[in-house]
């Protein structure tokens, strides 16, 4: 390996060493047993606060680079000559590294978690195996948001997937073997269309050789790097010699479109954008409070995260051509998330269409294809990674009162309850985008930076933000505010372990509202890095 801190491996893998302390412990020792959880999570939050410190602004690139041969699969041999031979083979490489891009979506992963894990106080069963599933779950989404190499992310992709899938169906709610399933077969579709895009680009554009004495070896690798480097370097050349077909790592654009759209339709899944959607609902109603904290406030960053890194940087032609398509997808996502959260009785489902309009945001700021438009749309993945698993925590901590999340049977909770209350007041303000918070930051840059490039669908766009105030104050008032639904007798405040991770989620999104510097310094340089990369690709065809 390239660097000698090994930071990166000891952020993904530190939660292993939880799951290897409690497989010796006794399954009835529950304190000890949530005890030893919480502190697995603490070694990653403090690694990734020492990463995002240490982490050179001014740098373009990948930094922290972590490099092994990790499998070689030989596929056949092919006599040349009498004593030469040519080899094939796969090559997998274990490479990690962060840019501006991954390494706030790092910290994320690892401060959503800790708060998750605190947030686990709901629940009532099998302590010890939730727990094991929750760290293994950690590590496969430290590992999506590092890895630099297509066969390595997949795996990471795929380890995220059966955590949760038993997370959901043994501890959620009324019907959560069905939105296990649910789960299961949307994202597992997602995947296999993702892996067939990733093996037609590894053996398209990830072919190398190695020639010595006893023969030639040719390598199929999932690097990122070499990848990108045949993709446009090596074509670049091959363009100023015009001689571009017989470039070896000549793909035709209709490989490229191909390739597009499955990327799309595979991070479309998880992501998620209309039609793509309807998994995602029976999730957030039927998961537990702290899973859905993290499927909402991590996992679907996922999605937009490899929307970003793989179908936009691997073919930004095509992505750029289809910029008006994907500002469409984004604004249907805005306006019908948010007119569906209106309609509502379920503040669970009134949060649920508020993810997929929020995430819209997230498409109009990659359809701008400009710095500013770039960092809106990364801001709006931090941003709502943050309210999101704020305001689930919250519905988790009044049905564990209430026994209901239905609007019609709560009301007036602000005054047996004040804290969560309030709590839940400033999270439906960051949520509606009111400035000072970092939900303003991140809806301002993302439509500013569409609104030079696409100014009436900006326009209509808009229109969801002002929905957004109207389901948001609907759904926060009538649960604190009005005549009390509830029996009060018996209904008590915050806990310590709700109230640490409700202050801790509430300081950061005031943060990011007051001081988004400490967000975009990190950002500016990569953002603007992609804009001119993309450009300058366009600009010469490829």
């Amino acid at each position: 390996m390239s660097d000698s801190s090994y930071i990166l491996s000891l952020i993904t893998f530190s939660p292993l060493l939880g799951v290897l302390v409690l497989l010796f412990m006794p399954k009835d020792r529950g304190r000890w047993i949530k005890t030893i959880a919480i502190i697995a999570t603490l070694i990653p939050l403090a690694l990734s606060a020492w990463l995002y410190a240490d982490f050179n602004h001014q740098l373009e690139g990948m930094q922290f680079k972590e490099e092994a041969t990790w499998i070689q699969v030989p596929l056949n041999h092919e006599a040349q000559g009498l004593n030469q031979m040519t080899s094939y083979y796969f090559q997998f490489k274990y490479n990690m590294a962060v840019d501006g891009l991954s390494l706030p979506l790092v910290f994320l992963t690892a401060f959503i978690g800790t708060m998750a894990a605190l947030a686990s106080v709901y629940i009532k069963k099998r302590w010890k195996s939730y727990y094991i599933l929750f760290l293994l779950l950690e590590t496969g989404m430290f590992g999506v948001f590092m890895a630099q190499d297509l066969f390595l992310f997949f795996v990471f992709f795929e380890v995220t997937l059966i955590p949760v899938f038993f997370l959901i169906g043994i501890w959620g709610y009324m019907e959560r073997e069905r939105a296990a399933n649910k789960f299961l077969i949307y994202n597992g579709l997602g995947s296999a269309v993702m892996l067939i895009a990733f093996l037609i680009i590894i053996v398209t554009a990830g072919f190398g050789q190695v020639s010595n004495d006893a023969g030639t070896s040719i390598f199929y690798s999932g690097d990122l790097s070499v990848i990108t480097s045949h993709l446009f370097q090596d074509q670049a050349a091959y363009v100023n010699q015009g001689d571009l077909e017989g470039n070896p790592f000549f793909m035709s654009e209709t490989m490229k479109w191909t390739l597009f759209i499955l990327l799309l339709v595979a991070f479309g899944i998880k992501l998620p954008i209309f039609p793509f959607h309807t998994w995602m609902l029976k999730v957030h109603t039927e998961a537990p409070p702290s899973i859905v904290m993290i499927h909402s406030g991590i996992l679907l960053k996922m999605g937009a995260y490899g929307l970003i890194r793989f179908g936009i940087l691997l073919f930004p032609q095509q992505a750029t051509q289809w910029a008006t398509v994907l500002a469409i997808l984004g604004v249907i996502n805005i306006l019908y998330g948010a007119i569906l959260a209106f309609v509502q009785k379920d503040f669970k489902l009134v949060l649920a269409y508020s993810s997929i309009s929020h995430m819209g945001i997230v498409l109009l700021g990659i359809a701008a294809f400009n710095t500013i438009g770039m960092q809106g749309a990364i801001f709006q993945l931090v941003s709502h990674g943050l309210i999101s698993a704020l305001m689930f925590l919250l519905v988790g901590a009044i049905y564990e009162r209430t026994q209901t999340t239905m609007l019609d049977q709560l009301g007036g909770l602000a005054k047996n309850v004040p804290f969560i209350s309030g709590i839940l007041l400033v999270a439906g303000m960051a949520s509606l985008g009111l400035p000072g918070l970092s939900g303003f930051i991140s809806e301002f840059l993302a439509f500013a930076g569409l609104f030079e490039k696409a100014k009436i669908i900006t326009v209509i766009g808009t229109v969801g933000v002002i929905l957004t105030a109207v389901y948001v104050l609907r759904g926060v008032l009538s649960i604190t505010y009005g005549p009390p639904k509830v029996q009060p007798e018996g209904i008590r405040d915050a806990r310590l372990m709700e109230a640490i991770p409700m202050v801790a989620l509430v300081a950061f999104v005031v943060v990011l509202g007051i001081y988004p510097a400490v967000l975009s310094d990190p950002l500016h340089q990569t953002v603007s890095s992609f804009d001119q990369f993309i450009h300058t690709v366009v600009k010469m065809g490829g």
